[in-house]
């Protein structure tokens, strides 16, 4: 009797907690399956992954100052010709320590002339620099004194950074 009394407490013990465990073993079966199909329905799409990397941008690991700036400068340059902005040459800030990184902050202050469009195409595809890490500064002027047909062109102050080691 004493065994049997034994033997019951032990699968009362058993049962109780073993019922738990299975409980949360479904769970967590159950919420792997789903983080497996929603992997695979990125994966399968092409064109999804290939839309999400089209919305990343790029970025370069930071090179020593003298090598990052004309990187930075020459891809910049691209972008503001590719863009038809003219631009007066460009000018280097100098570089800073950031608060709470461990690269120096390289400015790069840019002043030229455009349409409104050419500026917001330029923007748009400022992205695409592997070596930008943010404009820091945007200023537009507007002509409101001059001829009708030159009213049309803005003025722009731009300050652009990058990290350097």
């Amino acid at each position: 009797m004493i065994q049997f009394g034994g033997l019951c407490a032990v699968a009362i013990l058993a049962f109780t907690f073993g019922a738990d465990w299975l409980g949360q073993w479904g769970e967590v079966r159950a919420s792997l399956a789903l983080a497996r199909g929603e992997l695979n329905d990125l994966g399968s799409d092409s064109a999804k992954r290939a839309g999400l990397l089209s919305i990343v941008p790029v970025f370069e690991e930071p090179q020593p100052e003298e090598t990052q700036k004309f990187l930075f400068r020459d891809k910049l340059h691209e972008q503001l010709k590719k863009a038809g902005i003219k631009n007066q040459p460009l000018a280097f800030l100098a570089a800073r320590k950031g608060k709470n990184i461990s690269y120096k902050v390289l400015r790069i202050k840019c002043k030229g002339k455009c349409r409104f469009d050419q500026l917001l195409d330029f923007l748009a595809a400022l992205k695409e620099n592997p070596y930008l890490v943010g404009v820091e500064e945007l200023s537009i002027q507007c002509g409101t004194k001059e001829p009708p047909e030159k009213r049309k062109e803005i003025e722009i102050d731009l300050t652009v950074s990058t990290f350097v080691k």
